[in-house]
């Protein structure tokens, strides 16, 4: 697998925002901000890092593209949804380790559909950890975990798991699946429907089915930006970001 030597950068989500946002120490948490679909600002332990930056096209349609500067970026796939090359950073797309900017990302492949990845190849699941966090990034698969991926991926503190089902993203049923098997502390559902109406040729749906089959679990809702510090407890709740 491919190593990289850590590379130094600055944090710029906030000034790309227009906003100064408070930004968690080393070790001491994170700020994570939504752009909505599956695109995620964390900042924290001295790094920034941006998830799945878009254009707005398919179930992205209509959304702001989210042209932020981030140390590191990590795309679950080079669809134009989940992997545009549209902001400014140390861009990863394909699995591996690596070391940026003083944090060890492990990516791995998993198919990006129900079908072993005949229809849409494979994305990328990561994880790292930041700020204290361990952190697992689902937001472009709809394979069943294999137990070796369950190894890999341990108990995050941070789960970012696509929910709006279709052909390239878990349902609410399979997510919460996978939510009950690995036990995260924090979920951070992506990949859904905010709005009652979906846009041409996008085939997800909304929030819905995901909280109802994770029905009594706690869901909080922190709006655009949310700060976690740890430790977070040992019972999992639900932030669900627009």
């Amino acid at each position: 697998m491919p190593m990289f030597r850590p590379v130094l950068g600055a944090l710029f989500g906030a000034a790309a925002l227009g906003l100064a946002l408070p930004v968690a120490g080393a070790g001491g948490g994170v700020t994570i901000t939504s752009y909505g679909h599956s695109a995620l600002l964390i900042q924290g332990g001295g790094s920034s890092v941006l998830l799945n930056p878009y254009q707005p096209v398919g179930c992205a349609a209509g959304l702001t593209m989210p042209a932020v500067a981030a140390n590191v970026v990590l795309a679950s796939s080079l669809l134009r949804d989940e992997g545009a090359k549209v902001g400014a950073g140390r861009f990863l797309s394909t699995p591996g380790s690596y070391k940026l900017a003083g944090i060890r990302f492990e990516g791995f492949a998993a198919p990006h559909d129900r079908v072993g990845g005949r229809r849409f190849g494979n994305g990328v699941i990561w994880r790292w950890r930041q700020g204290g966090l361990e952190f697992a990034h689902l937001g472009g698969t709809a394979a069943t975990l294999k137990p070796e991926d369950k190894v890999l991926l341990g108990r995050p503190d941070v789960l970012i798991i696509g929910i709006g089902g279709g052909a390239k993203v878990y349902s609410g049923s399979e997510a919460a699946a996978v939510v009950r098997e690995l036990n995260p502390r924090r979920v951070i559902p992506v990949q859904y429907l905010r709005s009652s109406k979906a846009p041409l040729n996008c085939d997800q749906g909304d929030s819905k089915p995901f909280l109802e089959a994770l029905k009594g679990m706690a869901v909080n809702k922190p709006g655009g930006v949310l700060t976690l510090t740890p430790p977070l407890g040992d019972t999992t709740k639900i932030e669900l970001m627009p």
